[in-house]
């Protein structure tokens, strides 16, 4: 068994081969700029949940408040300074909450957004800027650009230092699980199940289920392409999934007691996994830079067919300090990968 040293510069090395060809070329930036950013802005809003956990993990301090509400449970694993920020409600994407004039009521230097970027997007930002003034930033959300995006947006926000330590720890990240994928031949099938009832899933190509691909899986949901969809039982029966994945501890705990989903093997030999929520999803909830946490700890479960362990715990331990400035206890963790958190 090689050395930790040895293993991180293994997969180092190998990290642009495997990582693919994106990763060895110059590439523009990821930032889409409406205004003018003003150097080192102090009071950043933070249009979505993507953007918030981005915030939360370089430069809390400037996080005026949460646009998702954050349960005592999470806010206990973040850093202290977030811990007691108020919910001011969302700005982009389905369902604002936020009014133009109370946006401008909280005076941002900034405005901050995370994730899909496409023309609806773009054109929203777009006219956030045009109807207050206030500069608007957008930043392409894509797992493969995690590192791009923590450096990009730390040289915005004035904290490079800060963002190349991240950066560092999402190349590494990224590569282990590449190096990981490159084990093997075949990827094995995995179904993301969502929900209480565990039927909603995340379609091939969407932002919300980018870490199966990621990990070496194969998402069986590849009926289309986009966000979201509600499927049956029947087609996840007919996809027999080699994996169940879930970040829902209800479903997780139903699933394994109930006589239709134990029809599938997967979840009768125990290839159901249940993704910690908490502070933030390790799959998605959002999907930020919180899904690197979840990233090797899923690739190491399908190329070794077991659920990890004290591996996985040693792992989120790492990031939750890195990332967050808080060390939990390990019951803790073990808590939230069994369920029982």
């Amino acid at each position: 068994m090689p050395s930790r040293r040895r293993w991180l510069g293994t997969t180092a090395a190998l990290a642009l081969a495997l990582l693919g060809p994106a990763s060895a070329t110059a590439r523009a930036s990821l930032l889409h700029v409406f205004g003018k950013p003003p150097a080192n802005p102090r009071n950043v809003f933070a249009a979505g949940p993507p953007a918030a956990v981005l915030l939360a993990a370089l430069a809390p301090d400037r996080l005026p408040g949460w646009p998702m509400a954050v349960g005592n449970e999470a806010r206990a694993l973040l850093p202290a300074v977030a811990r007691d920020k108020p919910v001011l409600g969302r700005l982009s994407g389905r369902g604002s909450t936020v009014s133009l004039e109370a946006l401008l009521a909280l005076r941002p230097d900034l405005v901050l957004d995370a994730g899909t970027v496409d023309a609806t997007y773009l054109s929203a930002a777009q006219r956030v800027t045009e109807q207050t003034g206030l500069p608007y930033v957008l930043v392409d959300g894509r797992l493969a650009d995690t590192p791009a995006q923590l450096r990009e947006v730390g040289q915005l926000l004035g904290v490079s230092a800060r963002a190349q330590l991240l950066a560092a720890h999402a190349e590494e990240t990224l590569a282990q699980a590449a190096f990981l994928r490159a084990q093997g031949t075949d990827r094995p099938s995995v179904f993301l199940a969502r929900g209480a009832d565990g039927l909603e899933t995340a379609l091939a190509g969407s932002i919300n289920g980018e870490i199966i691909e990621a990990a070496g899986g194969r998402n069986v949901a590849a009926t289309g392409r986009g966000g979201v969809a509600r499927v049956s039982m029947e087609q996840v029966l007919g996809w027999a999934p080699d994996w169940v994945l879930t970040q829902d501890r209800n479903f997780f705990r139903h699933a394994r007691g109930d006589a239709l989903w134990g029809a599938l093997q997967a979840v009768r030999e125990g290839r159901l996994l249940l993704a910690p929520d908490r502070p933030f999803g390790w799959i998605d909830g959002p999907p930020g830079i919180n899904r690197l946490a979840g990233v090797r700890w899923l690739a190491m479960a399908l190329r070794s067919g077991r659920s990890p362990g004290a591996e996985a715990i040693d792992e989120a331990l790492r990031f939750q300090i890195l990332f967050y400035g808080v060390a939990p206890a390990r019951e803790v963790l073990q808590s939230l990968l069994d369920g029982r958190g």
